[in-house]
């Protein structure tokens, strides 16, 4: 569970990214996919990432110190369609080169509203992760605005797509904001791989 969440700073690009030793976990989605509202439902604190009506809020990489132990990332939304075609090649060039320089990064949440059927635009960017060796998991979010049942066979479907190019899938969670679901699974998740990042550094040690 997370106890404490402070805001850091804002940047650009990842070269001007704070200079630390400390595990990155990014979370990242389309416009309006509820990015802000699950990361202040996971850190317990309503105000912690600014949460707007308005997609596109969110235009720089954003890092917030997590228990003191590790940087949670909240990065632009991708595929911002108000954004002109200059500003959504530069979020883009942005996204890429965090994702691919940034040696901190130990998984990448892909957030996909569940209660869309796959987009083109999220399972090109999902491809384009795994040919670059990114690891990452899949979050879908909302997962109060469906039923039980509906939301199990959009989540199905979903995941029956991505194997028609995908030997094997991703870690899966469902979440809710609003609701909570699926918080302590995420957070417990992080807390797993911190763990083992850290025997394994005390084993580099030895």
């Amino acid at each position: 569970m997370i106890k404490n969440a402070q805001y850091i700073i804002s940047n650009p690009d990842v070269a001007s990214c704070p200079q630390s030793t400390l595990p990155e976990y990014a979370f990242i989605g389309r416009s309006n996919v509820g990015k802000s509202s699950l990361i202040n439902m996971l850190c317990h604190n309503p105000k912690l990432a600014k949460t707007s009506q308005k997609p596109g809020k969110t235009l720089l990489i954003n890092h917030f110190l997590v228990d003191g132990s590790w940087h949670l990332v909240d990065l632009p939304g991708y595929g911002y369609a108000q954004a002109g075609q200059k500003q959504r090649e530069a979020l883009k060039k942005m996204i890429e080169r965090y994702c691919l320089l940034r040696e901190q990064l130990v998984c990448l949440f892909v957030l996909i509203d569940c209660r869309h059927e796959p987009q083109k635009i999220d399972l090109e960017f999902i491809n384009w992760l795994g040919e670059n060796g990114v690891p990452f998991a899949i979050v879908f979010t909302k997962g109060d605005k469906l039923g039980k049942v509906r939301l199990k066979e959009n989540v199905e479907a979903y995941k029956a797509r991505l194997l028609e190019e995908w030997e094997e899938l991703p870690p899966v969670f469902v979440t809710s904001a609003e609701t909570k679901l699926g918080g302590e699974e995420l957070t417990a998740y992080i807390e797993e791989i911190n763990q083992d990042l850290e025997i394994s550094r005390s084993g580099d040690h030895e």
